[in-house]
C-alpha cells in the first residue's frame, strides 16, 4: 500500500470505514475530503529475517563482577572457569540459551551438551 494525500490541503489521508456507503475510504483528518480506497490492504507486516540466538557484545565480559561464574570447560583452552549470561533476544517463543565466556581466553561458547535449534 502506498501513501495517499489530500487533493484539497495536501495532508496525509488515513484509511477509514464509511458506514453509510459500506466501503473503505481514505479520509483527511483536517478537511472533509475523502476518496474511495481501491487497494484493500491498509497495513502489511513483512518479516524478512529469521532471528536466532545471538551472543551480543562479549568484549571484556570475563572481568565483569556482576556476572555469575560456572565450572564449564572452555573448548578452546580447557580452562574450567567461565562467566555466563542469558540470550538477549526479545522473542516470546524462545528457549533459555546460556552463553559462556572463558575467563582466561575470552572465548565465547554455549553448553556443548545442549543441542541448539539452528543446528538441528
Amino acid at each position: 500500500s502506498s501513501l495517499h494525500f489530500c487533493s484539497e490541503c495536501n495532508n496525509l489521508l488515513y484509511p477509514k470505514a464509511d458506514q453509510q456507503r459500506r466501503i473503505m475510504v481514505y479520509a483527511c483528518r483536517i478537511c472533509p475530503y475523502d476518496e474511495i480506497g481501491e487497494n484493500k490492504c491498509v497495513y502489511r507486516n513483512d518479516l524478512l529475517t529469521v532471528t536466532k540466538e545471538q551472543m551480543g557484545v562479549v568484549t571484556d565480559l570475563m572481568n565483569d563482577p556482576t556476572l555469575a561464574h560456572a565450572d564449564m570447560p572452555c573448548p578452546k583452552c580447557g580452562n574450567e572457569d567461565a562467566v555466563y549470561f542469558q540470550d538477549q533476544s526479545k522473542r516470546k517463543e524462545t528457549r533459555m540459551i546460556l552463553f559462556y565466556v572463558c575467563t582466561r581466553c575470552n572465548h565465547s561458547f554455549t553448553d556443548p551438551s545442549v543441542t541448539r535449534q539452528d543446528q538441528e
